[in-house]
């Protein structure tokens, strides 16, 4: 089924290895490429004032990826308008600021009835605050384990630098 210009299917989605999503030249890519991996799934943004998180999530990326670690990074305009670029507009801004060297994805939306399927699945595996869904605002984090599974939430005031103990702690797990 294509939605959004995604692939995916609604049976059997169990894992963040059965989703796939546009990258930012335009190429679909199966989130299965990423087996085995820990992953950190954040919605950012440009103009935010949590956009400088986008230095330590390429910290995370770079001191872990050779442990089997990944940032995805899902562009998005749902909150005041704050990443209004292009995809060539978005891989420029967070390259040239922020050095960002992890995988982008192009822009989605990760609340309401267009939310890309994977933030669908993000959202009721991991609750937010007082149990919302509801992903409140840019740079809200998911952290998956090897085997694909939502493990935890963290909200955007979140520093990269926080969590970086509990990454650790996933890929000290074999």
């Amino acid at each position: 089924m294509r939605a959004g210009g995604r692939l995916w299917s609604s049976a059997g989605m169990t894992t963040v290895y059965d989703f796939s999503a546009r990258g930012l030249d335009g190429a679909d890519v199966a989130l299965e490429h990423y087996r085995g991996q820990v992953l950190l799934v954040v919605n950012t943004a440009s103009q935010c004032g949590f956009t400088k998180q986008y230095a330590g999530l390429e910290t995370l990326y770079e001191n872990l990826k050779d442990r089997g670690f990944s940032v995805l990074g899902f562009p998005c305009n749902q909150f005041g308008g704050q990443e209004p670029g292009d995809a060539a507009e978005i891989a420029s801004f967070c390259t040239l600021n922020y050095g960002v060297r992890f995988p982008m994805f192009d822009k989605i939306d990760v609340n309401g009835a267009a939310a890309h399927p994977l933030y669908q699945w993000l959202k009721g595996e991991a609750k937010g605050l007082l149990g919302s869904e509801a992903i409140k605002w840019n740079f809200t984090k998911f952290l998956i384990d090897r085997a694909g599974h939502v493990v935890d939430r963290f909200a955007p005031t979140t520093e990269p630098s926080a969590i970086r103990d509990r990454i650790e702690a996933l890929l000290d797990k074999s």
